[in-house]
């Protein structure tokens, strides 16, 4: 079970977040927090739609209008499902760049430039003495 697994009965519901088993079926009517629907269409939440329930209520008490509630829920579980992919990108990058070891090999050049190399050589050791002289102001 997870916090999305449709558990709770509405009375239940109303008991968990405080507000009238109307108040909730209200707010599936306007869908701003949708249960799952048993096969004898029953309502059914669950701990996340709970905890949407509550910051419904904390939103009204403040005064904040059920449209400006809808598009604020609809914002935080758009930021949800976006951290969520984000965390499944880092993954995928990291195997990929555990998979391809050596792709980023470099070294610096005479003149300070970066040189790439190829995975698995060496820079070319240089053993001249380079004398190093301020610039002149007039340069």
């Amino acid at each position: 079970m997870d916090e999305h697994s449709p558990i709770f009965a509405i009375a239940m519901a109303a008991e968990l977040t405080g507000m009238h088993p109307q108040t909730l079926r209200q707010y599936d009517r306007i869908g701003l927090v949708s249960p799952t629907r048993t096969a004898g269409k029953s309502r059914r939440y669950s701990m996340h739609d709970i905890a949407q329930l509550r910051e419904v209520a904390r939103l009204s008490a403040e005064g904040v209008s059920l449209e400006g509630i809808s598009r604020i829920l609809s914002l935080e579980n758009e930021v949800t499902s976006l951290q969520g992919r984000v965390r499944e990108l880092e993954h995928a990058l990291a195997d990929a760049l555990l998979k391809s070891p050596g792709g980023r090999v470099f070294a610096a050049g005479i003149e300070g430039s970066v040189v790439p190399l190829k995975s698995g050589t060496r820079a070319r050791r240089r053993t001249e003495v380079v004398v190093w002289r301020p610039r002149s102001p007039e340069a």
